[in-house]
Formats: C-alpha cells, sequence, structure tokens
C-alpha cells in the first residue's frame, strides 16, 4: 500500500536522519495498537536522491514480519526507481539489527542488483530513535559477503515482474497520449475516464 506524503516529505535525502525524519512521522500515524506491530516499508528514490514513493509492504506480530521480494521491489520497478531504502520498526525499541535482519537485508541487496535498483541502506527505526545498516558498515559488509546469492527461480520471478511491469508502463504512456489529444479536442475528464479507463489523477496529469 503506497503512503500518502505530503508535498514537504518528499525530500532529497542526504542522509539517513533525513529518511527517519519522515519514516518517523508516518510511524507516529499508526495507533497505539498498530504501533506494537513490526511495519516493513520501503523507500524509492530519484536520482537525485529525491523521495519518489513510501510503500508498506507488510504488518506482522510484535517481534516479526513477514516480506517477499516481488513485494519489495514490485512499486519500484513500476514508478522506475533508481534506487531503494529499507525500513522497518522494532515495537520494542532495541534498535541492534537481527540476524534474521541482516540476512533479508543481503537477500534484498542482491535481488537489487539483479534488477538495477539499489539498495543503499536498511533503517531499523521506532518511535524515538533508528538504526542504519549503512552508517554501521553492514550494508558495506553484506556486499563484500557473498553469503546470500540469487537463485534461478528467483531470477526468472524478478525478471518476469519486471518485464509485466515494463509492458503496463508502455501502455499507459499509450492512454496518456490518447488523454492527451482528447483533452486538446475539448474531451471532459468524465469522460475521458470511461473511454480510457484512466483515473482522473492521471488525466489530470496528462
Amino acid at each position: 500500500m503506497e503512503v500518502r506524503l505530503s508535498q514537504a516529505q518528499k525530500i532529497q535525502i542526504l542522509n539517513a536522519h533525513d529518511v527517519y525524519s519522515v519514516m518517523q512521522q508516518i510511524l507516529l500515524r499508526q495507533n497505539k495498537i498498530r504501533r506494537a506491530q513490526e511495519h516493513f516499508w520501503v523507500v524509492g528514490l530519484k536520482n537525485d536522491n529525491t523521495i519518489l514513493f513510501v510503500e508498506l509492504i507488510s504488518i506482522g506480530a510484535q517481534n516479526y514480519v513477514n516480506v517477499s521480494p516481488p513485494d519489495v521491489f514490485r512499486m519500484g520497478i513500476y514508478k522506475l526507481a533508481v534506487r531503494m531504502i529499507l525500513v522497518h520498526n522494532h515495537p520494542s525499541g532495541n534498535l541492534r539489527p537481527s540476524a534474521n535482519d541482516k540476512t533479508l537485508t543481503d537477500k534484498l541487496l542482491k535481488i537489487g542488483e539483479l534488477i538495477n535498483i539499489e539498495v543503499i541502506d536498511h533503517l531499523i527505526i521506532s518511535e524515538s530513535g533508528f538504526t542504519s545498516f549503512r552508517e554501521k558498515g553492514i550494508m558495506q559488509q553484506l556486499k563484500e559477503s557473498g553469503l546470500y546469492k540469487v537463485v534461478s527461480r528467483e531470477s526468472e520471478q524478478m525478471k518476469e515482474l519486471q518485464l509485466k511491469f515494463e509492458k503496463e508502463k508502455a501502455v499507459k504512456e499509450e492512454l496518456m497520449k490518447t488523454a492527451r489529444r482528447m483533452k486538446e479536442k475539448g474531451y471532459d475528464n468524465q469522460t475521458i475516464k470511461e473511454l480510457t479507463g484512466l483515473y482522473i489523477r492521471d488525466i489530470k496529469q496528462a
């Protein structure tokens, strides 16, 4: 689920604290019960490191959240993100990365290399603080470790996902061109929506 961001939150990311300043606000939007569960988000970045989107991938239990690579990279592929930052919260307030946190990061790092979306950091956050894998040197350790290898099945799965969204993107671009021509001829947005299937928000941007 894509997280709605204010214009002020679509900032250029220069360091881990910049990411946390946005993600802390998003975490605190949740009610007390929700904040007692682990959440896993992905922050997609443009080429200049400006935030392109924040997507909530999964909500789990108090000390565990289940994450699958296709879900993690789906929005990044669709929105043509250049880089991504992984973020999840520890409701306990313990910001120390677990072995499972490192294994998952290693896996997603290697899959990102396969589809040309660089995973540059993973933040563990709480309501009052954060730990950055990049600042702790963990990202570099994982890059050099060679512990996780992308297997053939995962490789094919991610390439199929990438191809699917590339096709959908091409179809949408053609529909947007049609919408622009229809607007030039005086068609109203509702009529364009009915004829193209595009959302009103996309038609307004055409």
